[in-house]
């Protein structure tokens, strides 16, 4: 299987309002993909289509080798786990019942359920009822469901966004393990570290466009000035342009003691979604 996702074309209209407009981009098997963009970008819609649930209005999508036309069969459904913002739990039900009724869906065996509860550290909440969850707690329950039947392709739509920062590194852990073993993943995200540490490579959604793609090392070494930002224990700035004639400058600093810091200049993701797209990513 040469891709795992292929998106060409891709165009989503409700009415008169153009929510994806002429979007391509592929993902490789086994290839962690981020999806990023502000509120109202698209990202959620394009979700929805990848997995079926809304139809496209032009363009072509194949996942995981199947059309989709497919995309509502039950074999297909079986190869992928969704984490989005309409997936629901059974609230009157413990969150161990809850998954149980997911492994006899997918006829997934029952140990996973300790699996999961222990990969999204929530072991100790097996017997509670799930109404009286917290968001965060439900959030990491839904993840389990999500991923209870081992898919090939997971979608995951802000899967740390109710998490706290312990938990959030906790799931973190858990999805670089579940991709070391095989598993793509495609993920929407606003927290450009959590982009950076996850994901091989990514792209901005603004206004229904792809506006930048490509792994965070080279989108921030292209977005770079390339200059030596240095604090010295003076308390001065100075900012040194990445040239030969300026080793000199940059070696004296250094041999008289007054570097405190020294960095080259790689913007984070979030500066360089800023400076693409002119908008914050909330």
């Amino acid at each position: 299987m040469e891709h795992a996702i292929k998106v060409t074309g891709l165009r989503k209209v409700f009415g008169n309002h153009t929510a994806i407009e002429d979007i391509s981009f592929d993902v490789k098997p086994g290839e962690i993909f981020g999806l990023l963009g502000p509120s109202g970008s698209g990202k959620t819609t394009t979700i929805k289509i990848l997995t079926g649930e809304l139809g496209q209005s032009a363009g072509e999508v194949s996942v995981l080798d199947t059309n989709a036309g497919s995309f509502g069969t039950a074999d297909f459904k079986s190869r992928i786990g969704i984490l989005s913002d309409n997936s629901s739990l059974y609230e009157r039900l413990t969150v161990y019942d809850n998954l149980k009724l997911f492994c006899k869906l997918y006829d997934a065996p029952l140990d996973r359920i300790d699996v999961m509860l222990e990969e999204v550290n929530l072991k100790e909440a097996r017997s509670k009822v799930v109404s009286k969850l917290s968001k965060g707690m439900k959030q990491r329950v839904l993840l389990a469901k999500a991923l209870i039947h081992q898919p090939e392709l997971v979608f995951l739509d802000e899967p740390t966004s109710a998490l706290d920062p312990g938990n959030a590194a906790h799931i973190q852990r858990g999805l670089q393990k579940l991709n070391e073993a095989g598993t793509t993943i495609f993920i929407t995200t606003h927290d450009m570290e959590e982009a950076t540490e996850l994901c091989d490579r990514v792209a901005f959604l603004n206004n229904g466009k792809i506006q930048e793609l490509g792994s965070p090392d080279a989108l921030r070494y292209k977005y770079s000035t390339h200059a030596f930002h240095v604090e010295t224990f003076n308390g001065e700035w100075l900012v040194i342009e990445n040239k030969t004639e300026n080793a000199d400058k940059i070696r004296d600093l250094i041999a008289s003691g007054q570097v405190k810091a020294i960095h080259s200049d790689n913007p984070t993701l979030g500066q360089i979604f800023l400076k693409v797209t002119g908008k914050e990513l909330v």
